[in-house]
């Protein structure tokens, strides 16, 4: 018989420790004299209260190793609880939001997309805005575990190829993802005082550098002020570039490099195609700014390279409406959030390694058209890549392009317009943020879409997060009777 009593007991307790850090931004509010900090108390109490019931009563189930179903299992589930609770604060607070708003602007911050159901954010609680921040800064330090441990264990979508990189998990999830999150942490604290801090000297607040901190390190692109970063332009966008890039860069990376071992940091080939990536596109837009609306050089190159790694990291921030550049930026700028940052990175969207392996498999099919006899082998980082993880990325790819057709259909369904209905399927899926169009566009919100619109989008920002295939095995027959 299927046991659930150790994922629910991991759920029960990651929920109370998300009803525990409701507290800061209650003394926060507490500290400022606003009068919203009892929604956060009566949200800690009910949200600590729950996970620990559940952790108690499922506490005899507790087991060292999770089968491969538990695994998968786990991982949706702590992603669909998580945003559940982390909701009340925003449905109980000064916003009087219903509860799908708040529902989904939790799912957005948990799962790092950014998108937001909220206007007029200058006049929020200082509370809430902390929150929001802070549930961003949660999702990007969760998905970097999940993304070393458990979709490499689940073999979901060709990570199995990490499996090896510093860390060896199989048969041993849950340990070894307590260990990966201790290592991790150091780095992703680190980087996110060393963000705060440079923000602060170059001219936010301490507040706005604590927030924009935590969602820039997180990728996650939520902002204090309806401009998003629009309110900062200037120096503000380099630093925020240097930590995006900093975040969409593979950790296991900086874990190794702790270690005395910077030779992998130098010689990773999706470091080098993702750095590439962002440079061709930042030039591009460089001279096309330059050429077509004379802008100055240095203007120039600071929104194309800002809004370059906004995108392509799945950050999300919008330091002007790009829309207003023409349909050339428009369409670049879509296709750049299908790409991604690295594996095993706060980033999200398809991912830059994906993208090399496709590439790698079709050079192999051109050369074997060439010369039928010969035998030609894909090869990562100078190894040969195996049938099942080449299966396993070219699954996801067909995956996500059938998932972005059906949502956008779903979403068109419920009266939006076609570029709206594709673009929020996209911008869900690959959990970027911003759409297109004068509604979810940089410049707008998803405040005014129907209700079965925004369950729709939230059920996308997580299927996307967790990589598609964790999330629809678990609504397998085989996968409940295995």
């Amino acid at each position: 018989m299927f046991d659930v009593r150790p994922v629910a007991y991991v759920i029960g307790l990651l929920t109370a420790c998300l009803g525990a850090s409701m507290l800061l931004p209650m003394a926060l509010d507490m500290y400022v004299g606003n009068g919203h900090w009892p929604a956060f108390a009566e949200s800690a109490i009910i949200t600590a209260g729950a996970g620990t019931l559940v952790a108690v009563a499922t506490s005899n189930g507790v087991a060292d190793r999770l089968s491969i179903q538990q695994t998968f299992l786990l991982t949706t589930g702590v992603w669909l609880a998580l945003p559940i609770f982390g909701a009340l604060p925003l449905y109980v607070g000064a916003t009087e939001a219903r509860y799908v708003d708040a529902f989904f602007e939790a799912m957005s911050g948990l799962t790092t997309t950014g998108a937001t159901v909220f206007t007029q954010l200058e006049d929020l609680p200082e509370g809430l805005k902390l929150w929001r921040s802070m549930l961003q800064w949660f999702g990007g330090i969760g998905i970097i575990v999940v993304a070393m441990v458990f979709l490499p264990e689940l073999r979901v979508g060709g990570m199995q190829i990490f499996r090896s990189e510093a860390f060896d998990t199989m048969g041993k999830v849950l340990p070894r993802a307590v260990q990966i999150a201790a290592q991790i942490s150091y780095f992703y604290v680190g980087l996110t005082v060393a963000c705060g801090v440079a923000y602060v000297i170059v001219g936010m607040s301490p507040f706005e550098a604590l927030n924009h901190a935590l969602t820039t390190m997180s990728t996650g692109g939520f902002s204090t002020s309806d401009a998003s970063f629009g309110a900062f332009q200037g120096i503000a966008e380099y630093v925020a570039s240097f930590f995006m890039i900093l975040a969409s860069l593979p950790f296991v990376r900086y874990v190794q490099l702790l270690s005395g071992s910077a030779r992998p940091l130098l010689r990773d080939s999706q470091l080098r195609a993702y750095l590439a990536t962002i440079l061709v596109f930042t030039l591009i837009f460089t001279l096309f700014r330059l050429y077509v609306f004379g802008d100055h050089p240095e203007e120039g190159f600071r929104e194309g390279l800002f809004n370059v790694v906004s995108i392509i990291s799945g950050t999300g921030y919008s330091s002007v409406d790009y829309q207003l550049w023409g349909s050339f930026a428009v369409a670049t700028f879509f296709f750049l959030g299908l790409i991604g940052g690295c594996a095993g990175s706060t980033a999200c969207s398809v991912k830059i390694f994906r993208y090399q392996l496709l590439f790698a498999s079709i050079k192999a099919q051109i050369r074997r058209i060439h010369t039928p006899h010969g035998i030609f082998q894909p090869r990562y980082d100078g190894k040969p890549v195996g049938d099942d993880v080449l299966s396993s990325v070219m699954s996801f790819f067909v995956m996500f392009v059938v998932s972005l057709g059906i949502f956008a259909v779903l979403l068109g369904m419920t009266g939006l317009d076609f570029i709206t209905s594709l673009s929020g399927a996209a911008t869900a899926l690959a959990n970027i943020g911003p759409g297109l169009g004068s509604e979810i566009g940089p410049a707008g919100s998803f405040a005014n879409l129907n209700d079965t619109a925004k369950w729709l989008l939230a059920a996308g920002m997580l299927v996307g997060r967790l990589e598609l295939l964790a999330v629809y095995a678990i609504f397998t027959i085989r996968f409940w009777r295995a």
